[in-house]
């Protein structure tokens, strides 16, 4: 009887393990990245009554991002290219029939410090004329700032602090060589960014300046077979040379160039990129960049596209979209048939129809829609008896 006994109260606790909440883990549980840069956090469920679902969210449900991917099963969650809206908490959520557990992620996206000089120049100054010049920096932890004048490619250190956001630079112009480029330069451990000013002096002889570019807009979204202009402008003497280019790719078959400005007729995904105004003359050259991202309609394809099946079996179909996320699919029968009553779908494009009947038979569309338009795909199911 105490053997019985014993056997009964093991079953007891075995089943009250089995029949419990969620216990999950998440890995990494903090990750600090570089902005541009890709993270994955993987949810794992250590144990807990099956099934299980799993969901992300963020704090105070904010969307997750346009650049944020949760894969088929729910447990990784991936946020490429990284920017500073990205950063803060992810919740993965796990639910099953005894009930719902909350584990926790923090994302840190590192950015180097920015700077913005007034007056942006170019300045030109009368002799005997005084400017200040000003240099405002943000950043964590807190940059230095340096104020620095370029002369034939040398540096020669003007101004230099630690504890201040803002360093006012006191410049009186008597002769030609009180003129010239004068740079701002802030750094901490995330990196380094400057912004250069060039300053001239009224009615006196022309100095030599290093080129300065810059665009109109660092960032642009098109929509596929549109097209798409950046404009670049430079200043320094002698006048620079103005040349555009793209980054680890040639420029698209389709440009022009006219000046300053870059012109693609007819864009498709793959002219997606940083392009790049390069300004050069005879003393330096300086870059500016522009992030094009091309945005697509759907191209949908149905894995498999034809299904033979017996009566009773389980059918699974895949809708695998291309183009612009984010991405929902919609299944359907063509002919306006419903869908079996054991038929699912997800929001990550799956079709499941479980204990097939013969009149399950017949063709299945599934539509892929974004923001920028549509695209659709069909299976053929024949179910034998």
């Amino acid at each position: 009887m105490d053997f019985i006994r014993a056997a009964v109260i093991l079953s007891s606790l075995l089943l009250t393990a089995l029949a419990q909440k969620p216990v999950l883990s998440i890995e990494p549980r903090s990750a600090a990245i570089n902005q541009d840069d890709s993270v994955s956090f993987r949810c794992r469920v250590v144990s807990g009554s099956q099934p299980v679902q799993l969901e992300w969210k963020r704090i105070n449900n904010q969307p997750l991002g346009d650049n944020v991917k949760v894969g088929p099963d729910g447990s990784v969650l991936t946020i490429a290219l990284a920017r500073q809206s990205n950063q803060g908490q992810y919740r993965c959520i796990a639910t099953n029939a005894q009930g719902k557990t909350t584990i926790t992620a923090v994302l840190t996206v590192k950015q180097a410090p920015k700077v913005r000089v007034t007056p942006s120049g170019p300045v030109t100054v009368r002799v005997g004329g005084a400017l200040s010049l000003e240099c405002h920096v943000s950043g964590k932890p807190r940059p230095s700032i340096t104020w620095l004048k370029q002369v034939a490619g040398h540096e020669t250190v003007l101004a230099y602090t630690t504890t201040d956001a803002k360093v006012a630079l006191q410049v009186i112009v008597t002769t030609a060589e009180d003129a010239g480029t004068f740079v701002c330069r802030a750094q901490n451990k995330e990196g380094s960014t400057e912004e250069k000013v060039e300053l001239r002096m009224a009615g006196g002889a022309s100095v030599a300046m290093e080129p300065k570019a810059s665009v109109s807009q660092t960032d642009l979204t098109a929509v596929e077979g549109q097209a798409v202009t950046m404009h670049c402008q430079a200043t320094g003497h002698p006048t620079p040379e103005i040349s555009w280019s793209k980054l680890r790719a040639p420029l698209p078959w389709q440009h022009k160039v006219a000046g300053g400005t870059l012109t693609l007729t007819n864009v498709g995904r793959q002219d997606s990129g940083q392009y790049i105004c390069n300004a050069t003359n005879a003393v330096g050259y300086s870059e500016a960049y522009v992030q094009l991202e091309v945005d697509t309609p759907p191209y949908a394809t149905s894995v498999p596209d034809q299904v033979v099946a017996r009566r009773g079996d389980t059918l699974r179909l895949q809708c695998i979209a291309h183009g612009s996320h984010p991405i929902t699919f919609r299944w359907s029968r063509v002919g306006g048939a419903a869908l079996s009553s054991g038929a699912k779908t997800t929001k990550d494009g799956k079709l499941t129809i479980t204990q097939l009947k013969v009149s399950d038979s017949g063709n299945y569309k599934c539509v892929a829609t974004n923001h920028v338009g549509s695209g659709e795909t069909f299976a053929t199911i024949t179910v034998r008896a």
